[in-house]
């Protein structure tokens, strides 16, 4: 059985779906960010205390399509940002309807009417996020990051991260010191 998982965004929630499902007694097969499968069938008791289990970790187990196809946008999504080093030989856009087997505009829609913005927002926000992280790491320089991050320039880079934090990355670093 497949079981699609909102906030399933890191190791450790993969540790804790692993754990639960083992709990019940079911025999895991595959696990990713955002997705659990077992072999054989699933008694609604155990899908109830499952459920039960993951809200009390923060996690939340998706039964609607739409919310679905929403959590492996942003799996997608965060994958790309966060732990993949590879840089894009095509735009997001084209990456996601590859990655997904989906015509973009659907998904684009869908991930609008659900969250109520837009998965270039979402990609933004995660890409800083992400800077900030290599910022505090200072391991990287600005010019590193940005290209970690598929960023054209620095400037690019810099005038994005100051849209959304409403500082520069280089003052950033020096409070975040």
């Amino acid at each position: 059985m497949k079981f699609y998982i909102k906030n399933m965004v890191c190791v450790r929630c993969k540790m804790v779906v692993e754990f639960e499902l083992k709990k019940l007694g079911l025999r895991l097969t595959l696990i990713e960010l955002g997705k659990a499968e077992t072999t054989g069938p699933v008694s609604v008791e155990k899908i109830k205390r499952f459920k039960q289990a993951l809200l009390k970790s923060g996690l939340e187990l998706l039964e609607n399509k739409k919310n679905i196809l929403v959590e492996k946008i942003k799996n997608v999504v965060i994958n790309m940002v966060c732990y993949t080093d590879n840089k894009l030989k095509t735009n997001f856009s084209d990456y996601l309807s590859e990655e997904l087997n989906l015509n973009y505009t659907y998904m684009a829609n869908v991930f609008s009417a659900e969250q109520g913005n837009t998965i270039e927002h979402f990609i933004i926000f995660n890409k800083i996020k992400r800077a900030k992280e290599l910022i505090c790491y200072d391991e990287l320089n600005l010019t590193q990051i940005s290209l970690a991050l598929n960023y054209s320039s620095v400037a690019h880079l810099s005038n994005q991260f100051k849209k959304v934090t409403g500082i520069t990355p280089s003052r950033y670093k020096l409070l975040s010191a």
